[in-house]
């Protein structure tokens, strides 16, 4: 009997690969074998604690900017410029200096001044972010553990260098479940402009040992959003919904049999993909955006920018998607720093700028969680080849949180003079972490799911804690 289960799985399989009716099958299918897609209510009891965001909006500035050219003045650089770096900040420490070269301290590349009623000190480069001043917390203590850009994106994302475990989003969507029955929980978006786009391996918003149902899906940003969304011409909806339903009743019939967690997922995503053809074209669709709203962001449908993603992420939002997350790639600015920074900030500052304010009047930003910032920040030092830049930082780096609960014109911890170590109310990545499950209405340290014999969670085994002073 086992034989023959076996036997029947394999041939029944081959069935579902090999069904060539557009989405419903083959294209679809693809989807399914990574389990990618489908709404979930959450898990049971959660939120267990006051919630104050219902979801977040993670804009990854992947790359690293240089927090010493956005949020942290520090007059001590500027007056010792051009001067060797003390060897009491660097010696035994990590950093990837080239042979040979002598280690300069490296003065602001621009200026810095006060903004807002709250007169939170932001550089010249953020002329946008400026007009936020009174919205946002920027938190200047910033620590990670990795000092590459995989494995920093890695531990930004999962809580630990080990890849192959759930990311953030993966988390919330799974404890948190969707509000939208037809767009997927965590939706992810990338746009390249700068120097050097590092490349963003998928894995970063896989679901690890979670249902594969909570990963992130990526949605391309320019052509169709998904693969192998419309069907071929002579397939009509009325029979896309034959295939789903025929296919439907068999995994429900087999599933009497094995009772197994990934046919109850496929069954979902069979379904989700199916309303994902009606509501994915909808959503990409701005024709219903008025122009002033469109000027504001500097977004034209399916031009695959961040300005676009942006407001792809407050219509995303608008229909009920969990986690959305956002890469512009181009920041990692090791020389022409100056350049790239003009770049970079030219493509992303006023977009950032217009989600935000588009949430507020929209009366959004109080429940939403917006979180600015890269995977590491930059050195306070630059080595002599090439034009000025600064190398990768993870000692000391800047990121900024606004809405959902967030005390806004705030300004919560520091580097030291030079801005080399973070030394007053440092937040490690996994404060960060817990900090936003915990504004999610989730205690971070009940929080498990269990894997290999272990109650794993996002904040890991070692201490985290929630930033309660910049929460309102």
């Amino acid at each position: 009997m086992k034989h023959l289960n076996e036997t029947l799985s394999v041939q029944r399989r081959s069935f579902l690969k090999n069904s060539g009716l557009g989405l419903g099958a083959a294209a679809l299918n693809s989807m399914l074998l990574n389990d990618s897609s489908g709404s979930s209510p959450g898990v049971s009891g959660l939120p267990d604690i006051p919630f104050k965001a219902k979801r977040v909006i993670f804009l990854c500035m992947a790359g690293g900017p240089s927090h010493l050219e956005t949020f942290d003045y520090k007059p001590k650089l500027d007056e010792l410029h051009g001067k060797p770096m003390p060897e009491s900040f660097t010696k035994g420490q990590p950093i990837a200096q080239l042979r040979g070269q002598q280690l300069k301290v490296q003065g602001h590349m621009t200026k810095f001044n006060r903004h807002g009623k709250s007169g939170q000190l932001i550089s010249d480069y953020l002329p946008w972010t400026a007009k936020m001043a009174d919205d946002i917390c920027i938190v200047n203590s910033m620590l990670t553990e990795q000092i590459n850009h995989d494995p920093a994106h890695t531990f930004m994302n999962t809580g630990t260098a080990i890849s192959g475990r759930p990311s953030m989003g993966s988390w919330i969507n799974y404890g948190l479940g969707s509000e939208s029955d037809n767009l997927p929980g965590f939706v992810v978006l990338t746009s390249v402009g700068g120097r050097n786009p590092q490349p963003i391996a998928s894995r970063q918003w896989a679901s690890g040992f979670l249902p594969g149902r909570f990963q992130g899906v990526e949605f391309s940003s320019t052509g169709d959003p998904v693969n192998y969304l419309n069907n071929p011409g002579n397939v009509t909806k009325k029979s896309q919904r034959h295939v789903v339903d025929a296919i439907k009743a068999l995994d429900e019939r087999r599933n009497k049999i094995l009772n197994e967690d990934d046919i109850l997922t496929r069954i979902s995503a069979y379904e989700m993909a199916f309303r994902m053809q009606a509501s994915v074209p909808e959503l990409m669709d701005f024709s219903n955006e008025p122009r002033h709203v469109l000027d504001m962001y500097g977004a034209k449908q399916g031009d695959g920018t961040y300005a676009t993603n942006c407001l792809l992420a407050r219509r995303l939002a608008e229909r009920g998607c969990r986690f959305i997350h956002l890469y512009h790639r181009g920041w990692d600015h090791h020389g022409g720093l100056e350049k790239y920074m003009d770049i970079c900030c030219g493509l992303t500052d006023k977009p950032t700028w217009a989600l935000l304010n588009d949430l507020k009047q929209r009366d959004m930003l109080k429940d939403t969680l917006i979180v600015w910032g890269g995977e590491f920040g930059r050195t306070p030092m630059f080595q002599g080849k090439g034009g000025a830049g600064r190398d990768h930082h993870m000692k000391g780096f800047s990121m900024w949180l606004a809405g959902g609960g967030i005390k806004g014109g705030t300004t919560y911890g520091a580097t030291d003079e030079l801005g080399y170590n973070s030394v007053e109310n440092v937040v490690h990545i996994r404060d960060l972490h817990a900090t936003m499950l915990h504004l999610m209405g989730i205690d971070h340290k009940k929080f498990t799911y269990q894997y290999q014999g272990l109650d794993t969670r996002l904040t890991g085994v070692e201490e985290a804690k929630v930033i309660k002073d910049i929460i309102l």
